[in-house]
């Protein structure tokens, strides 16, 4: 193939993107760097840059584009589908075009509750679908790790599978019909073939028969068999030609889809889980198969080196404290899921488990969980530590490249054995999780990819896991697709049953143009697990964006869930350049550009800047992202070095100056006051902004503390109100009702007098001026510390920029509590007056503080039932203002668009409504009309 030699004329792309958008093409046509960046990695070691990206609005953008890549002129440019990017192989890796199936191809099309099927564009979120349909009691199968992010599409091309699979099967298994894209229109396998396609199909069918038996011969009977051109059910022993089963598995190198009819099955209404700890690896492997005998929905197991990983991160701060491993104590986790209709027979199918569980030696603590929401939770931990392999420190770390061999569950000791005697020889570290009720381990050894000596460990240790495989009589690829690996399968299934694949391939890719270089080829070169281009693996010792050379791809970040506050940029688009993974893609192509001082750099710079300014700086990457890729603080970074050799824009320039001098505009409030709405007016005409704070806010002097009033001790209860510069100059709201809260309650605020922390200056890579603000203020509250009194924040964002980003900056700030935290330690050892009853209402946690603090709602209401009142915690994603971003006229589409995915509804729905932060707070009252108060301010008025 011309696309794999790189033999494309460098002008013919702008041929194609002009020839499409003369066809009508409606959806996004795209060269920008950043985009070609974000679009050339997966969840793989892997990089290939992509020439285009195209992002198709309907299944008639996918005819259009086929019809022009059919002119002569674009002969041999490959064509790419592209889902979720979660794919563990190189899967949807290719240069050419990508075609962007998530963006815009992601709607439920219909659904049947009476027959229990749904249409769905190939771009469709699993989890959202799930979602969707929920009401209607039927869910689609199986259930992937990666369910939040991962598309239909992308599991019917790698015929995922996961959770519940020995009971549900693959996705194969849960496939009724596809329509695919031609260029001479759309073929749907549920009607007759039109006439065009006759001759494709026939051909197809020929190459199908002659090679089945010999696919059969070769393929082992296992609930996770052999697919991807699945020879043996596209010609099924009672006739006929189901020519779609060819497509499931195939990974895109047979076409386009551009509608898949999906097959669901009944929600159970029991639903149980057992996890029990046991005191090594081995013991709960070997649990797996007396367990069985109980016939559980799942059997899913996590070793010790992945809850050890889940330990230090965190995660199992959610397990119950009789499952937590404790210090210096090593476990392996059983999870034992148990559906059904029938209550009764649950039980009776949870005390066989119990009593198979009390027989076996290693097994120690166990706890059941019956309630919905826990069962979620549980699994997420499970989820969790998929993720987190890529957390562990220093150059080698766990990779997926031979994680989802599956061999018979009977065999599945011996195998293990022999990978993990495999792995010994090649002085290789892994961890392991998995579904041992169907032969399934997902054990990733820790390489270094950026070394050529683990590069060669890699081909050994795949090569000798193939072999062991197949002498066990397992699939090499049981879960994940196969991606590169599918250098193996001509050797896997065989000459005379792969020559059968060429027939096909053939008949569907005459011109070899569907990701080509993967699965089958009829000329071209199979690309090869270490002959394809590696992705950077770690960067140069100290680099300030390491992180994003850590990112690998896991893409959590790229939830579809409005109320999961990662990524809402990303949310708003569905554009893979406005996330972290993406972001840290461009700028570890960035990094690479500015060290070779490439002639491409100041086009990279321009684009790079672009996605970075649709970061609202929310910061939930620094702690949701499994490995912490913190793209404000790396943006920081690039902005340093980028402003180090450009002059800043004059609207950057005052926003630095109305920070650093916001001290002086304090003092002279009083005078200031009558100015500030023509002031405001004339800042929002300066830096391109709207919607600008019109009042300066006025305080008794009385309760602030100056440096004299720190060397005096404080009287008893008093508490140190700690401020940022937006809530001391703007919010004089918030702060009468936070001091009128706590001083209903028995404390003495007092007001330290403001210095500003250097958000703004950190966020624009002013780095001497953060750093000259910052010690100024850890001096003062260093000196406010030790008065003894409790230091309080009552902004969010403020409090969490001090124990986030002022360590990793190398300064030590003392403790500066939230108001939740604060209250709810006080409420442990005192008793709080009682509110009168009836009192409820909604509290809304600030992003910043809901992902760095995930238990802030949880202690928010604990205060509250301390008090004698309700208050809910409902998940919230951000809420579009994020400081300045709201405020900037080139942003507000996107700040109105994030408002509406999970604000709105709550604003609008009559209840009381409380905001903790002063972003959120604004947000509310310029797009719903309403003004949160502060949780303090209802405690303030429901105790007075």
């Amino acid at each position: 193939m011309a696309m794999l030699d790189g033999a494309i004329a460098s002008g013919t792309f702008d041929q194609l993107a002009s020839a499409l958008r003369r066809a009508g093409f409606a959806g996004e046509i795209e060269v920008d760097s950043a985009l070609r960046a974000a679009m050339s990695t997966d969840n793989s070691v892997y990089q290939i840059f992509p020439d285009l990206i195209v992002a198709p609005r309907d299944a008639d953008d996918l005819v259009r584009l086929l019809r022009v890549v059919e002119q002569p002129a674009f002969a041999g440019i490959a064509v790419t589908a592209r889902g979720g990017g979660t794919g563990t192989n190189g899967q949807s890796l290719n240069r050419g075009v990508i075609v962007d199936m998530r963006r815009h191809m992601n709607r439920l099309i219909a659904i049947d509750e009476k027959a229990g099927w749904a249409d769905v564009q190939p771009g469709m979120v699993l989890d959202d679908l799930n979602e969707q349909i929920r009401e209607t009691g039927w869910f689609f199968a199986p259930e992937t790790s990666t369910a939040s992010r991962c598309t239909i599409g992308g599991m019917v091309g790698t015929d995922a599978s996961g959770k519940g699979s020995r009971i549900y099967g693959k996705t194969s298994d849960n496939i009724l019909g596809l329509q695919i894209a031609r260029p001479q229109g759309l073929l749907d396998s549920l009607a007759a073939p039109p006439d065009w396609a006759r001759g494709m199909l026939a051909r197809a069918e020929a190459a199908a028969r002659a090679g089945r038996a010999a696919f059969v011969a070769n393929t082992p009977r296992l609930n996770r068999r052999f697919t991807g051109y699945d020879l043996e059910r596209a010609c099924p022993d009672q006739g006929g030609f189901q020519w779609w089963r060819l497509f499931l598995g195939a990974e895109g190198t047979l076409g386009l889809l551009s509608r898949i009819r999906v097959r669901l099955r009944r929600i159970p209404r029991e639903k149980r889980l057992i996890v029990v700890g046991f005191d090594s690896f081995r013991g709960a492997l070997a649990a797996a198969s007396p367990l069985l005998a109980a016939d559980p929905t799942a059997i899913e197991v996590m070793d010790e080196t992945v809850q050890a990983i889940a330990e230090q991160a965190g995660i199992l701060r959610r397990l119950p404290s009789g499952l937590r491993a404790g210090r210096e104590r090593r476990v392996a986790y059983l999870f034992i899921e148990l559906n059904g209709d029938d209550a009764a027979l649950l039980d009776r199918k949870l005390d066989h488990c119990r009593r198979i569980l009390r027989g076996l030696p290693d097994a120690g603590a166990l706890h059941v969980a019956a309630d919905p929401a826990e069962i979620r939770e549980l699994w997420a931990i499970r989820s969790a530590g998929v993720g987190l392999l890529g957390k562990v420190d220093g150059a080698a770390r766990p990779i997926a490249f031979v994680e989802d061999a599956v061999v018979p569950p009977e065999n599945l000791p011996a195998f293990i054995d022999g990978f993990l005697d495999i792995l010994s020889r090649n002085g290789l570290g892994f961890g392991i999780h998995g579904h041992v009720d169907v032969g399934c381990l997902h054990i990733r050894p820790a390489l270094n990819i950026d070394s050529p000596r683990d590069r060669a460990r890699l081909v050994a240790v795949s090569d000798a896991v193939f072999a062991l495989t197949r002498q066990h009589g397992g699939i090499f690829w049981g879960e994940h697709g196969k991606g590169l690996r599918g250098a193996y399968l001509r050797e896997w299934i065989g000459p005379e049953a792969y020559a059968a694949l060429q027939g096909v391939k053939a008949a569907f890719d005459p011109s070899g143009r569907f990701n080509p270089g993967k699965l089958v080829s009829n000329g071209g070169a199979i690309m090869g697990i270490a002959t394809t281009p590696f992705r950077d693996f770690n960067a140069p010792e100290g680099d300030p964006l390491e992180r994003a050379f850590r990112c690998n791809g896991n893409a959590q970040c790229l939830s579809y869930a409005a109320a999961t506050p990662m990524c809402p940029s990303f949310k708003a688009t569905a554009d893979l350049r406005h996330s972290p993974k993406g972001r840290a893609d461009a700028l570890r192509a960035w990094h690479k550009a500015r060290q070779e001082e490439g002639p491409d750099l100041p086009r990279r710079e321009a684009d790079l800047r672009a996605v970075l300014d649709t970061c609202l700086g929310c910061k939930a990457c620094a702690s949701a992202c499994p490995v912490q890729v913190d793209i404000p603080t790396m943006r920081a970074a690039f902005l340093a070095d980028y402003f180090a050799r450009h002059a800043r824009p004059m609207a950057d320039r005052l926003i630095l100056a109305a920070e650093r001098f916001s001290p002086l505009a304090l003092r002279f409030a009083p005078v200031l006051a009558p100015l500030w709405p023509l002031a405001a007016r004339l800042a929002e005409w300066l830096t391109g902004s709207r919607d600008l704070p019109r009042r300066i806010a006025r305080l008794p002097r009385d309760l602030w503390l100056d440096e004299a009033d720190l060397a005096d001790a404080l009287p008893e209860g008093s508490v140190i109100l700690v401020q940022d510069w937006f809530t001391a100059l703007f919010d004089g709201r918030v702060q009468h009702q936070v001091i009128a809260g706590l001083r209903v309650l028995g404390y003495r605020p007092r007001l330290l007098r403001m210095r500003p922390a250097g958000k703004a200056a950190q966020g624009a890579g002013d780095r001497a001026g953060f750093e000259a603000m910052a010690r100024t203020l850890v001096r003062r509250l260093d000196r406010a510390a030790a008065t003894g009194a409790p230091l309080v924040a009552f902004e969010p964002a403020f409090a969490m920029m001090l124990r986030q980003d002022y360590p990793r900056a190398g300064f030590a700030p003392p403790p500066v509590l939230l108001p939740q935290e604060f209250l709810s330690a006080e409420a442990r050892r005192r008793r709080f007056p009682q509110a009168r009853a009836g009192q409820t209402a909604r509290l809304l946690s600030h992003c910043t503080e809901a992902t760095g603090l995930p238990e802030a709602g949880a202690l928010w209401a604990r205060v509250f039932q301390a008090l004698g009142m309700q208050v809910q915690t409902p998940a919230t994603g951000c809420c579009g203002m994020a400081g300045l971003f709201g405020h900037q006229n080139r942003h507000q589409a996107m700040s109105r668009k994030l408002f509406d995915l999970s604000w709105r509804e709550h604003l609008e729905s009559g209840e009381t409504v409380l905001a903790a932060g002063f972003s959120c707070r604004c947000q509310a009252e310029r797009l719903a009309g309403r003004v949160p108060a502060h949780p303090l301010g209802l405690i303030a008025e429901a105790l007075r």
